[in-house]
């Protein structure tokens, strides 16, 4: 038992490094917003080329599209809550991105979560619709055992953010998963399983609030 937890410590500290450097690119960028506000100029800029649709997704009467380039791409969102756009951070980071990449969830609180691939990792980001305003997340997302995606795990009406962790700094085969609400705290984490496979669920593993506990930075 004491050799699982020191797994989980050392595998959810690291975690939280690679994910608060990722937050820290992020709000390093000029006013912490984006400043495009129409989604309709057919020459907007991904990169060093033209923006090209990748993947659109319906929340309610808005749509949510991302859209790539060269080095970069943008999430655009147009419908009932009126454009916004919003600079895609993973693009920037390296990460690819297809039509894959994209997860809603529709309700009170909606939530998106964009993610791509990069050097064997997942990488992400959130948008929130609350009160008929869209807005990012505050916080950027790693996973490095192979999942991330969306599931309402604490049962209270709005997606949570469920990332596969490898331990050991990612030099084992020990892997745990961690859960983050929406909206900011983190939920919890599974105890250290030997494998990946043998997380709850996988290859979704979606764990029960029974299963988590605090992380080891919480």
């Amino acid at each position: 038992m004491g050799g699982s937890r020191s797994v989980l410590v050392t595998a959810a500290a690291a975690a939280v490094v690679v994910v608060a450097g990722l937050t820290f690119a992020f709000l390093r960028r000029p006013d912490n917003t984006d400043s495009g506000q129409s989604g309709t100029d057919p020459g907007m800029r991904c990169g060093t080329t033209v923006c090209q649709s990748i993947v659109g997704k319906s929340v309610g009467k808005d749509l949510v599209e991302l859209l790539g380039g060269t080095g970069g791409g943008r999430i655009r969102v147009t419908g009932e809550s009126g454009p916004f756009i919003f600079e895609m951070t993973i693009a920037e980071s390296g990460a690819t991105v297809n039509d894959k990449s994209l997860q809603c969830a529709e309700a009170t609180v909606s939530v998106c979560l964009v993610r791509g691939s990069h050097g064997g990792n997942w990488l992400g980001e959130v948008l929130i619709r609350k009160d008929g305003t869209w807005s990012r997340a505050q916080a950027a997302y790693l996973a490095n055992a192979g999942y991330l995606g969306l599931h309402d795990v604490n049962e209270d009406g709005t997606a949570d953010i469920v990332a596969a962790q490898l331990a050991c700094d990612g030099q084992c085969s020990s892997a745990f998963v961690q859960v983050f609400s929406a909206l900011g705290p983190n939920i919890g984490c599974t105890t250290a399983a030997p494998a990946r496979d043998q997380l709850p669920g996988w290859p979704t593993p979606v764990p029960k609030m029974s299963q988590l506990r605090p992380c080891a930075d919480s």
